[in-house]
């Protein structure tokens, strides 16, 4: 019998809360340990989800030798440094999305993995998600046909004020990396490297976008269409469109969900899926199964998948004009 993964979540926000909850149902993993920059917050998440041991300091947590993998459940901002530092101490890692801040902190974090002879994986959650492995057969299967339009929405109104991840520079916010990311991971996903793109953006005082479009084109003619926004709050909704009809990802698409199927002559059919928890065990159980079988990056979501997703986000923030002083192209 296979003994469970043993688990250590650096960080104790929202996201690391998440992903408590889902370890808590995932296969072969388990929940060992977790670490903060102040050991008070790090004590109570451990007595909220009895975790067996809690450190005040991330450097504790990489330290101990019964954690197998670290989650890096931190701002964006910080998934370079507190990668690097859990993978010099000899971790695997799951890193939140996005995996760096731009393509050469993604691609310089898989050089050091690698090197290492560490499994390193971005967390990109919805691959992992049954109705959207699910779309992407019934693409691949010609079931709608040849593709015409991808459209997708990830806007979320925000009422945090300048200092909060959303606004701040120095934090990395903005829309692209924080929700657009998901957008955009959806139409490389499902169609590919587009061949070109345009990008526009409002951009707040700090030079974060606030709100930001993006179209891909491809040289079949189809496009992608996706906007996100801090300040809007539309259905996030998706939808595919082909020649013989249309598939509809229904509101929080990114989410569990289900697969509305549409003929072109309007029959119907929807897809329903059963997820154990909120859903981020799956790429939990991702990061197990590959340890287990001795693989250092997954088949599912690769290396190369999180550049190109990395690669496109740099495009579209240098022509819309965000950069962060700290974190250079």
């Amino acid at each position: 019998m296979q003994k469970n993964i043993r688990w250590g979540i650096l960080g104790t926000g929202w996201i690391a809360r998440k992903f408590a909850d889902a370890l808590a149902v995932a296969q072969g993993c388990e929940l060992y340990a977790v670490g903060s920059r102040n050991a008070k917050q790090a004590s109570d998440f451990a007595a909220e989800y009895k975790i067996p041991k809690s450190y005040g300091s991330y450097l504790e947590l990489v330290k101990n030798a019964e954690v197998d993998v670290i989650y890096i459940a931190t701002p964006h901002n910080l998934h370079f440094d507190n990668t690097v530092l859990a993978l010099n101490h000899g971790k695997h890692v799951l890193c939140e999305k996005p995996i760096g801040v731009n393509k050469r902190e993604a691609a310089e974090m898989y050089r050091i993995a690698a090197e290492k002879g560490l499994f390193l994986m971005e967390a990109m959650w919805s691959r992992f998600l049954p109705h959207i492995i699910k779309t992407k057969e019934l693409i691949d299967e010609g079931v709608i046909g040849d593709i015409t339009l991808l459209t997708a929405t990830f806007c979320v109104r925000s009422e945090h004020g300048p200092e909060h991840r959303h606004y701040n520079i120095d934090l990395c916010g903005g829309t692209i990396l924080d929700i657009g990311i998901y957008n955009i991971f959806l139409s490389l996903f499902l169609l590919g490297k587009p061949a070109g793109f345009t990008a526009s953006a409002t951009l707040s005082n700090q030079g974060i976008d606030t709100n930001c479009s993006y179209n891909f084109t491809y040289p079949d003619g189809k496009m992608a269409v996706m906007y996100s926004s801090f300040l809007a709050n539309p259905d996030v909704v998706a939808e595919v469109h082909g020649t013989k009809g249309s598939i509809s990802l229904e509101h929080m698409w990114f989410c569990p969900g289900r697969v509305r199927l549409k003929t072109k002559d309007g029959v119907e059919t929807v897809l329903s899926f059963d997820v154990r928890g909120n859903g981020y065990e799956l790429e939990a159980e991702e990061v197990a199964e590959c340890l287990h079988a001795g693989r250092l990056t997954s088949r599912l979501w690769t290396p190369d998948d999180s550049l190109m997703l990395a690669g496109m986000m740099d495009e579209i923030r240098l022509t819309c004009g965000v950069v962060y002083p700290a974190h250079d192209f």
